[in-house]
């Protein structure tokens, strides 16, 4: 028999018998087979070893791409559980999978036992003696009667094949293969003796050898299957990568946004706390903290009067019947927060604006020559989200978003989209991102509303508008919402982590739902398309994003103090005064550091740890000759003898250009 490889250069190669990926890797060349840790063959990507008993499209999987990392993490999370096994014996294991940069495997120690952080370094060095070891990952099928019996005292591995026996939705590490069996990889030792099996669909690398640049992280609970009726586990996580090289840099960015965590620097540049007696996931603003927050709101509302929006307000909550009529109360009420009865109905605080928007439109009739209609709104909305997702400002209870929603023709749909993104795109560089791509998601052909025709035009007008923008994309086939194609954008922050920020999503299902009109130009009645549009995703979100951004050293635009003066002694207090007054009749945000309240060195110092973008010193000479000595954020040496009204021209200068 001749089999058929199809590589990724479009190249062909034939193959007497049944080949396996290392077979193909072989022929390709040296280089690539010691390269090689797994295949892709058909799109599924299977153990090295694995035979390809049909003519398919076959790419080598090596360790340096994502399919590969997956790969070695999964791998990785199998040799921690050996090596627990090996530690505490009798331990119960669930689940191991690889998730983004790492892998964990939750376990259940015996005798009620838990892990310590000393736990981590015994484990690890375990690891290292199994890679020494070079163990082979190895493959077998059985049934799933079979399985119960291998795993007989195992609970958790039991439940996941039963689940999947009898149809259930099963964990990402099932094992679940077509004509009812299960997956199981042993660890075998170079005497042939079975050291670690576990159930699981692979695939892993060819040996313990192939791993090495691992880290245990960190230990933390969690409910097995997310069930906090269920026993609590205990859940070890590590990271593992290609390289030591590839692991030392990870880290390092870990160490790096440690320092830049938005939670620490709140305290320690005293811009807000999340009080205990306030309850979980919500904030309070201290001023500098509000300062920003206001300078990020006026720019929005300034950037959207220009922009042809028009404003509107709405209440914080509403009776049910309309979250009946949009959807929520159906799709979205795990999400909201209790009802509230009242004498006159049930009410909810709102968990979206949009709802509230379609009323305003549909307040009165409507005239195609009113479209686009633009609202705008810095509404305030409340998310029921679990205590264990909550982080910060990141995942919070209580947000305001900058919602937009657009009312629009067809025919406008294509120009809308696309001056809509490149509103999103020119208001982030304003905040200092520069680096975008973005997701096109679109119908899942068996959940969506609307006709076909209006699905495939606002998808061809959302495609067109990132292709004009030059922006980099992938498409995300099926994963739209049932209403309608979406773009989300993400930016690269400093050091280079994505977060998606805003949405751009087409509408077919709110105009219908509320009954929505304009009449046209032949005089009768048409359906508008709506544009859901949110810019920072959240105010709050966004602003944490901000501060890691710039690790709590805003630019000197959104500085909540952009300068302080410092007087040398007492003497020059006055003149300090005269300074301060020239800096805030220009507009800037100024604070004084009186010399009575700690000596010079000191003062430097708290300005410096605030993170003040600028610090003037001024003295004798400065007195005499209506100048500043210039302490730049940043810069190692101080600039002497400045000329006060230059100084003021500069930063005025700077933060009109939003610098």
């Amino acid at each position: 028999m001749t089999i058929t490889i199809t590589l990724p250069d479009g190249s062909t190669r034939e193959f007497e018998g049944t080949p396996t990926g290392a077979d193909v890797a072989a022929a390709i060349g040296a280089g690539l087979a010691r390269a090689a840790i797994a295949a892709e063959v058909d799109g599924e990507v299977v153990d090295l070893g694995r035979p390809i008993t049909a003519d398919a499209a076959v790419a080598i999987v090596t360790p340096n791409s994502d399919a590969g990392r997956e790969v070695l993490r999964h791998s990785t999370a199998h040799l921690m559980a050996q090596a627990v096994f090996d530690l505490f014996p009798g331990a119960k294991y669930a689940i191991g999978p690889a998730i983004a940069d790492g892998f964990y495997y939750d376990f259940e120690l015996p005798d009620g036992a838990r892990f310590t952080d000393e736990d981590l370094g015994r484990i690890e060095d375990r690891m290292r003696e199994l890679v020494k070891a070079d163990q082979a990952f190895v493959r077998e099928e059985c049934s799933f009667d079979e399985g119960m019996a291998v795993f007989a005292d195992q609970p958790y591995k039991r439940e996941i094949i039963e689940n999947v026996s009898s149809g259930a939705a099963a964990s990402d590490d099932a094992g679940e293969l077509a004509g009812g069996v299960v997956g199981i990889y042993r660890n075998v030792d170079a005497d042939g003796a079975t050291t670690y099996l576990d159930l699981c669909r692979g695939p892993h690398v060819p040996s313990t050898a192939r791993l090495g640049a691992f880290k245990l992280m960190k230990l933390a609970g969690a409910y097995w299957r997310g069930d906090e009726q269920r026993p609590m586990l205990q859940r070890v996580y590590g990271t593992a990568w290609e390289s030591r090289a590839a692991l030392d840099e990870h880290l390092h960015r870990l160490a790096e946004a440690e320092k830049r965590d938005h939670r620490r620097l709140a305290t320690e540049l005293d811009l807000l706390s999340f009080p205990e007696e306030l309850g979980g996931g919500l904030a309070v603003w201290h001023p500098r903290g509000a300062m920003v927050r206001k300078i990020m709101e006026d720019y929005s509302r300034e950037r959207h009067e220009h922009g042809g929006y028009e404003f509107v307000v709405t209440p914080h909550l509403a009776n049910a019947n309309l979250f009946e009529t949009s959807g929520h109360l159906s799709f979205y009420k795990d999400g909201m927060y209790p009802p509230m009865e009242l004498d006159n109905g049930t009410y909810y605080p709102k968990p979206m604006n949009c709802p509230m928007h379609c009323l305003i439109y549909r307040s009165r009739q409507r005239s195609y020559r009113e479209l686009p209609l633009r609202l705008f709104e810095l509404g305030t909305v409340y998310r029921y989200e679990r205590a264990g997702t909550l982080h910060g400002l990141m995942r919070i209870r209580g947000f305001t978003q900058d919602d937009s929603h657009i009312y629009c023709t067809e025919d406008q749909l294509q120009d809308e989209i696309g001056s809509l993104l490149g509103f999103v795109m020119s208001v982030l560089r304003a905040f200092g991102f520069t680096d975008f791509s973005a997701y096109l998601s679109t119908k899942d052909p068996g959940k969506y509303v609307g006709s076909d025709e209006i699905w495939d035009r606002a998808t061809d007008a959302l495609r067109t508008a990132l292709e004009t923008a030059q922006l980099p994309y992938a498409v995300k086939e099926g994963d739209a919402a049932f209403y309608g194609p979406k773009i989300d954008i993400e930016v690269r922050d400093a050091i280079g982590r994505m977060w998606q920020l805003s949405t751009i999503q087409c509408d077919f299902n709110h105009p219908d739902r509320f009954d929505l009109e304009y009449v046209g130009a032949d005089n009768s009645r048409h359906r508008p398309i709506m544009l859901h549009r949110a810019l920072f995703g959240s105010i709050e979100r966004f602003f944490g994003i901000l501060v890691e951004h710039y690790a709590g050293a805003f630019p000197s635009w959104l500085a909540p103090v952009q300068v302080e003066v410092l007087p040398v002694a007492d003497r020059h207090d006055a003149y300090a005064r005269e300074v301060l007054g020239a800096l805030e009749a220009a507009g800037l945000r100024v604070e004084l550091r009186e010399a009575s309240a700690d000596s010079l060195g000191a003062r430097i110092r708290r300005s410096k740890l605030g993170k003040v973008p600028y610090i003037l010193v001024v003295g004798d000479d400065d007195v005499e000759q209506r100048t500043v000595g210039v302490n730049a954020r940043g810069q190692d040496d101080p600039d002497r003898g400045v000329p006060l009204d230059r100084f003021v021209a500069r930063v005025r200068d700077e933060v009109a250009a939003k610098a």
